[in-house]
């Protein structure tokens, strides 16, 4: 049996897969079948070292990226694009996989294609409300499709449509229960916050929690990563922020560049509340049970983020600030808002347990093996 997965190259591409192939192994151990063999076709290998744990196979494939805004790269790209393609119809060939299995992004799209000349079947999922350009193209001939918010059906053959919500790692899926505040050098019976603002961090969610840090610290307690490209200057500016508060409260703010898996934990076991954007991390933050404040990219910057903001937020686990109106002073409002409301924050930490799905990555795994074997016959 040979499966290729493939897809964009971000982070919430690349999880989700890994999320997908840990059900497989364990669904192959409970079966006792023999482990497929595995491949990763993208750009890029994104994290080397989950595709060596996992024992997935990396083939580098080319693609190119479309642009929302007029650029001379979106051309050049199509000649990238048009290389990938090729290279994939080979590579797919020579591996003549049993199924494909795509999360989209424009990294998928060649692979994808060739699935698709070589009569392999595909199977896609879809992280966001509404899909991208790779998977509402995708979705016309894929065998199955899976999605996370039950809008982006509409956007699918229904008899194709599956509704599993969003796979999540093991590794970050339950929270640290035990050792958080330890861990982070926190007081328990002081509320925490944690923000994130994804692997490149967000300049503005950046600023207004600085601008605002002199008088959360007086409350609360932060965890906020930031980025690394941001991280010597938010520590730099916060310092300065700081620099007249109470030496006691400084402690209260703790910056990180990045969140490995039990940083992760540990920060979601010892968190009240999340601030982030409206990627694939709701999924993570829904897994959690906790609330959530959600500040989604721009739709200029970002189709999907303020569809999936309020999409999440109409289950009530979160609230949503759109930041053309993010301010230091509403945001802080908003906190103060949720964690000072012991019936408010009750009920939207059951909302976000509601949104979840743990057995997302199971129920894919499972279809994906069954469309395999039948292949294979």
């Amino acid at each position: 049996m040979k499966i290729i997965f493939t897809g964009g190259g971000t982070g919430g591409h690349f999880y989700p897969i890994i999320a997908i192939v840990e059900e497989m192994r364990q669904i192959l151990r409970e079966r006792k079948l023999l482990e497929p063999q595995m491949y990763f076709l993208a750009p890029d290998a994104y994290d080397k070292g989950l595709l060596f744990d996992h024992n997935i196979e990396f083939r580098k494939i080319p693609s190119g990226k479309w642009r929302r805004y007029f650029s001379v790269l979106n051309y050049l790209d199509l000649f990238k694009l048009s290389y990938g393609i090729i290279k994939a119809i080979y590579v797919v060939f020579k591996i003549y996989p049993d199924v494909i299995f795509s999360k989209g992004g424009f990294g998928s799209i060649p692979t994808v294609f060739a699935g698709r000349i070589l009569r392999i079947p595909i199977i896609i999922h879809e992280s966001d409300s509404a899909p991208g350009i790779s998977n509402k193209w995708a979705g016309k001939f894929a065998t199955k499709i899976a999605i996370t918010y039950p809008s982006a059906g509409s956007y699918f053959p229904k008899d194709k449509v599956a509704w599993t919500g969003n796979p999540v790692r093991k590794a970050v899926r339950i929270p640290a229960p035990e050792g958080g505040h330890k861990f982070l050098g926190f007081i328990p019976e002081i509320k925490t916050i944690l923000i994130l603002g994804g692997s490149q961090g967000s300049v503005n969610m950046n600023n207004a929690v600085i601008e605002s840090i002199a008088s959360l610290v007086e409350n609360y307690q932060i965890i906020h990563q930031v980025g690394r490209k941001n991280f010597d200057e938010v520590k730099r500016v916060s310092a300065l922020t700081l620099q007249d508060v109470d030496p006691k409260l400084k402690d209260r703010h703790k910056i990180y560049d990045y969140l490995n898996d039990l940083a992760m934990r540990m920060s979601a076991g010892a968190a009240d509340l999340v601030i982030t954007r409206a990627g694939s991390t709701l999924s993570e933050i829904s897994s959690w049970g906790l609330p959530a404040i959600i500040i989604p990219i721009p739709t200029e910057v970002s189709h999907d983020q303020q569809k999936n903001a309020y999409e999440y937020a109409r289950g009530g686990g979160a609230t949503v600030i759109e930041e053309n109106n993010l301010t230091p002073e509403i945001l802080s409002a908003e906190i103060r808002r949720i964690l000072e409301n012991e019936d408010l924050y009750k009920k939207m930490s059951e909302n976000a347990k509601s949104f979840a799905k743990p057995n997302a990555g199971k129920v894919i795994a499972n279809e994906i093996l069954k469309t395999a074997l039948n292949h294979e016959k």
